[in-house]
């Protein structure tokens, strides 16, 4: 059996800079990109995003290649679309499908 993938885990911060750092200093983790909205950072088995409250929910985010452009469909700068759903528990769920090949490792 094909079990999903899990891409990344959001929590959210106060201060991405300095949430950045901390985790670069403590942990052996690279940063993959940052601005000061959010961060990603790259692990050796999972990504994890620093964001900001104001920009997106805490989550985890699913891979799902079935997803396509609906109404509720976000596109972002790094070629991914995806969309929230939510669990039994009101837990936020990112489905994330990738565009451009090769993009998630």
């Amino acid at each position: 059996m094909n079990l999903d993938k899990i891409d990344h885990i959001a929590i959210q911060v106060t201060d991405i800079k300095k949430s950045l750092n901390w985790y670069l200093k403590n942990f052996r983790c690279k940063k993959i990109y940052s601005d000061n909205t959010w961060a990603f950072i790259e692990f050796n088995n999972i990504k994890l995003a620093l964001v900001k409250k104001e920009e997106h929910p805490s989550h985890f985010a699913v891979v799902d290649d079935n997803i396509t452009m609906e109404e509720d469909i976000k596109k972002h700068r790094d070629n991914s679309i995806s969309k929230y759903i939510d669990d039994p528990d009101k837990n936020k769920i990112e489905l994330i499908k990738f565009l451009e090949k090769n993009r998630n490792k």
